[in-house]
């Protein structure tokens, strides 16, 4: 990159402020992260045998776990950040 003047220095240049690396939460990706996790968390007890799975109708309780956790943590993350 080249300058038809002398760069300012960083202390100087409002463009290279320090800033804090803090930065909002995307809800939606903190819900489907969850969501994920909760359905490896699903995958690992029933491989590890620790819930017993004879028929799919074993399954109608655990398999909407990750959906109920990831929409509770959304809507919990959508109150929190409107009260700022």
């Amino acid at each position: 990159m080249s300058y038809d003047y002398a760069r300012p220095f960083p202390e100087n240049d409002p463009a290279s402020a320090k800033r804090s690396g803090r930065h909002p939460v995307n809800i939606g990706h903190l819900v489907m992260g969850l969501v994920f996790l909760t359905f490896v968390g699903v995958w690992a007890v029933i491989e590890t045998d620790t819930f017993v799975v004879n028929t799919v109708e074993d399954l109608r309780w655990l398999l909407p776990l990750p959906w109920i956790i990831g929409g509770g943590a959304g809507l919990v993350a959508t109150l929190l950040r409107s009260r700022r």
